[in-house]
């Protein structure tokens, strides 16, 4: 290795070493493995849990991040995000990472189910960890897109629970499954494909997964972030989605992010001054 290009890596890491040192000198107070729903021995279901990620600060009560991870609905834990939680809650953001259910122990409507329970759980409970109720904003990455898309979209959801929707914006990290019902309908995979154990072998399920086809007038305003060298799946299903919200004249910003693959949409985060995280906050505080 060069002398210049040793130097220029140390450099480098130093500069990413300051900007994370700089940004924990801001404490923060976790509280991990809150239960948000409850085990069910009858129905065969685990307790689901979440991780609380807050500013340790007095005042006005925070914004409220809610994450939902990725994994191709069959993987990933909560766990794997705490650097994410950590970034947001040392800006000033309180966040909340949630797990739940995953496939082939579940389908997609279990999930969703779960995601738009844990809302409502931070909906209730928010406050006694300084986060503002009123202000919940929900966010997933790649699988977890689609279930943030689809609970934040179709009105269902909130309605099973006797709630309004509580959504007050809606954050995309290069979110799959946007339009479900298209890419199953193209691709025909086999019956044994793990994708179809998630979504089932029914097109009209497919279609109920895809948030594509349940835009409406009262949507959330939304934040969607696609990575220039993402999965062609995910650019033609998004392409689709965001001429959809051009046509219904709905609230959203759409950023492509150059030379950005999938993977790296999300490690992006663990660098905590990069400027996805101005971004992101600007546009909460824009929404009223």
């Amino acid at each position: 290795m060069s002398q210049r290009k040793f130097v220029l890596q140390v450099f480098l890491f130093l500069t990413m070493l300051v900007g994370v040192s700089s940004c924990s000198l801001k404490r923060i107070i976790r509280t991990k493995n809150i239960t948000y729903l409850n085990s069910d021995s009858v129905a065969n279901k685990v307790a689901r849990r979440l991780d609380i990620y807050a500013p340790r600060k007095k005042g006005a009560p925070a914004d409220v991040f809610i994450f939902i991870h990725g994994g191709s609905w069959n993987s990933g834990t909560k766990s794997l995000y705490s650097f994410l939680g950590n970034r947001m809650a040392r800006k000033g953001i309180l966040t909340a990472i949630i797990e739940y259910p995953l496939s082939p122990e579940a389908q997609f409507q279990q999930m969703a189910s779960a995601s738009a329970k844990a809302v409502q759980w931070v909906k209730n409970n928010i406050n006694q960890y300084g986060g503002n109720p009123d202000r919940i904003f929900v966010s997933g990455h790649s699988a977890g897109g689609q279930l943030a898309a689809i609970i934040a979209i179709r009105p269902e959801y909130f309605d099973s629970l006797s709630m309004p929707n509580p959504v007050k914006g809606l954050i995309l990290i290069d979110a799959a499954g946007l339009d479900m019902y298209g890419y199953l309908k193209e691709e025909k995979l086999e019956a044994s494909h793990p994708f179809l154990r998630t979504f089932s072998t029914h097109e009209d399920i497919w279609k109920q997964a895809s948030p594509l086809y349940f835009l409406h007038a009262n949507m959330p305003p939304m934040y969607i972030l696609m990575g220039e060298k993402t999965y062609p799946s995910i650019e033609k299903s998004t392409a689709k989605f965001v001429a959809a919200l051009k046509e219904k004249q709905a609230n959203y910003t759409y950023q492509v992010l150059k030379g950005k693959k999938h993977k790296a949409m999300i490690t992006q985060f663990l660098y905590s001054k990069n400027p996805r995280y101005r971004q992101i906050i600007e546009f909460m505080q824009r929404v009223k």
